[in-house]
């Protein structure tokens, strides 16, 4: 059965692929699992049919059959488990994969939005200048503690995994902001993930829509 995600109608990062709908759109590449995509508006995003898939509102979701799930990571999460190539076959290693997987998005991504909030809609209050460092730095913190873990390595544990995929998903919220640009590794590490074909199936995916929808 063919699954079926939602995705914005009108991309707010410009087909940039930072939407959360990217992440699922990888996962399912990887994977070489076709899919469908329903088009959502901001307002449609709100109404009681989308909300029935997506407590609050948001995208991405996923539909496949009678099983309707939303967050991006617990989406990730089935379809690394339902189709081989994301997660290990050892069984030490497929948790080492699904705890990166918490990691990117309990550990790495909230001063990473922190910052997003602050940059985006926080610029006109007077205390800016002075909370701004602060989040910056504790983005330095958590990168500093992957640097160091990651290493010369190409994953963070062995081959690449759905612990990866999330990881570069949030890491790339940083791009444009030059913080990445301190840890060698991690910039590395992020273009050897852009890098792959599923990846780059996805990003052209996304960007179609945004450009599509700038056209129309």
């Amino acid at each position: 059965m063919t699954p079926t995600i939602t995705a914005f109608e009108r991309s707010p990062d410009r087909g940039r692929g930072q939407v959360r709908d990217m992440r699922v759109r990888w996962a399912l590449e990887e994977v070489d699992q076709p899919y469908d995509v329903r088009l959502v508006s901001f307002s449609e995003m709100k109404k009681p049919a989308h909300r029935a898939l997506h407590p609050f509102g948001q995208i991405p979701t996923y539909e496949e059959g009678d099983l309707a799930l939303f967050e991006s990571g617990a989406i990730v999460f089935h379809i690394a488990e339902r189709h081989g190539g994301l997660l290990p076959d050892d069984a030490n290693a497929r948790a080492r994969a699904i705890t990166w997987m918490f990691a990117a998005v309990s550990t790495l991504e909230p001063p990473i939005l922190e910052r997003e909030t602050a940059v985006l809609l926080e610029r006109d209050e007077t205390w800016h200048e002075k909370r701004l460092p602060r989040v910056e730095d504790r983005i330095r913190k958590r990168l500093a503690d992957l640097s160091a873990h990651l290493g010369d390595a190409d994953w963070l544990d062995g081959a690449f995994s759905a612990g990866d995929l999330m990881m570069v998903g949030v890491l790339r919220r940083l791009n444009g902001s030059g913080i990445l640009d301190e840890y060698p590794n991690l910039s590395t590490y992020l273009a050897r993930g852009e890098a792959r074909p599923a990846f780059k199936r996805a990003f052209d995916a996304q960007l179609a829509v945004f450009t599509a929808a700038s056209t129309s």
